[in-house]
């Protein structure tokens, strides 16, 4: 029974979402506490298969929120309507898929990773060539493209020694894990904050960008002077020569659809006045549907992107665990005098703001090394900073909000990415995190630093 139930769970994540979405546009106050009491069912049955660490982080924001909830002496039955401000993030998750799914059936990921295997003789080109390959493919694979790369990697580099070889697979993939998505317009934590400060995401584009490339330039550089003393011989060789002109061309297409799609969102979100996460929601899958139509991949794209979705969709309890109990903690703690209380360390350091948003840095790093998902600590510190958005410009934080959650990702032992990572390398995830600590407080900087210009 408890298979038959979680195989079609994507039914009904979709189906609350989907009425979720409806009331975006309809506003009927019925049918949004109709979505809430549905929200109540769909918390308790994720935590069936929720991991152990989502499942304490979800009790612990419920148990407290009640708290906070009951002493405001709030009716009882308005506790639905607390449960789903977070469900477009919900929603934007369950859609990713299937932008992933036209790369994968256009076949981009496949020949963009060639970069990374030819023509390579010491493990400081390699060091190169792996991060700018990851950095490209997480622009649209997210997750994956670690997967992918990571798997690459460990296949061609069976000659190396394996200290050295879990070393650099940590911070090669990694790092341009968050190097790459703190501009990415399908980053949650990038939709968060845009939302969040009421600023254009065409606003935060060309700083996240500068912050992205001052790192990139700075990780290559260490990188490669830290191994180019090191040989590298490849143990499998493609049978075919690779065209670089070919793979030039495949990122250059790439670039050509990432840009069309920014516009996309630009356009579809001022005419319609959408906010920015729904706007991406709703734009992904007719404009992948119309890429893999143009590159006659139609098909292919239907079926892998409906498998593809069905199955991350299934799989999304820790992820509806973790919004509808941040909304209702969040959404309760507003509710109650705590806030202010909360608010106090931030509010104290108003006229100093290098003070504040090297705590906004520090908060991320110490609340991920406890297990806290970035995307929990940024809904409380939402919370905490609002009244600071009209005491300095609400770009600043937003900057520093996103690219410190992003490099605290390289470095948090609980992290997906250092859990993925620790998996596919048969590494301790401390050890990841010790390696990656000096880029994380290195990123972290770079953004405070370029932040400040924007005071």
């Amino acid at each position: 029974m408890k298979e038959w139930i979680y195989q079609r769970l994507y039914l009904f994540y979709s189906g609350i979402l989907l009425l979720y979405i409806i009331n975006v546009f309809w506003d009927n106050s019925v049918l949004a506490y109709i979505v809430g009491l549905l929200a109540i069912p769909m918390l308790v049955i994720s935590f069936l298969w929720a991991t152990k660490l989502f499942r304490v982080l979800g009790s612990a924001f419920i148990i407290i929120g009640f708290i906070m909830y009951s002493s405001a002496e709030l009716p009882i039955t308005d506790i639905p309507l607390y449960l789903t401000s977070n469900m477009s993030m919900l929603a934007f998750l369950m859609i990713l898929p299937w932008i992933n799914s036209v790369v994968h059936v256009g076949r981009y990921d496949e020949q963009i990773n060639q970069l990374m295997k030819e023509n390579v003789d010491n493990l400081g080109s390699l060091y190169v060539r792996s991060t700018v390959t990851t950095y490209i493919l997480m622009t649209f694979l997210n997750l994956s493209a670690i997967n992918l790369a990571q798997g690459v990697l460990i296949e061609n580099m069976k000659g190396v020694k394996k200290v050295i070889r879990d070393t650099f697979i940590s911070k090669t993939t990694i790092r341009a894990f968050a190097l790459a998505l703190i501009w990415s317009p399908m980053e949650i934590i990038v939709a968060i904050t845009v939302d969040a400060t009421g600023i254009s995401y065409l606003v935060y584009l060309p700083w996240l960008l500068l912050v992205s490339v001052i790192a990139v330039a700075i990780d290559l550089f260490l990188g490669r002077k830290r191994y180019e003393k090191i040989p590298y011989v490849q143990t499998n060789k493609s049978e075919k020569e690779v065209s670089l002109n070919e793979i030039l061309q495949q990122i250059l297409k790439l670039l050509f659809a990432l840009t069309l799609f920014l516009i996309t969102i630009l356009v579809v979100s001022n005419v319609f006045n959408l906010n920015f996460i729904l706007t991406v929601t709703l734009v992904i899958l007719p404009f992948s549907s119309i890429w893999a139509i143009i590159i006659k991949r139609w098909n292919q794209f239907r079926i892998l992107g409906y498998k593809i979705w069905k199955e991350q969709t299934n799989r999304m309890q820790n992820f509806v665990i973790l919004f509808l109990s941040l909304a209702f903690f969040s959404n309760s703690l507003s509710a109650t005098p705590i806030l202010e209380i909360v608010q106090g360390p931030f509010l104290k350091f108003e006229d100093y703001p290098i003070i504040i948003l090297s705590l906004i840095l520090v908060t991320y790093f110490v609340m991920a090394l406890i297990g806290v998902h970035p995307i929990a600590t940024i809904g409380i510190l939402l919370e905490v900073l609002s009244p600071l958005f009209t005491v300095f410009n609400p770009v600043s934080i937003g900057i520093v909000l996103i690219v410190a959650a992003l490099a605290t990702s390289s470095s948090g032992t609980y992290g997906i990415t250092v859990t993925m990572t620790s998996l596919n390398t048969q590494q301790n995830p401390y050890r990841i995190t010790l390696h990656n600590l000096p880029f994380t407080l290195l990123f972290g900087m770079i953004g405070i630093v370029v932040a400040l210009f924007m005071i």
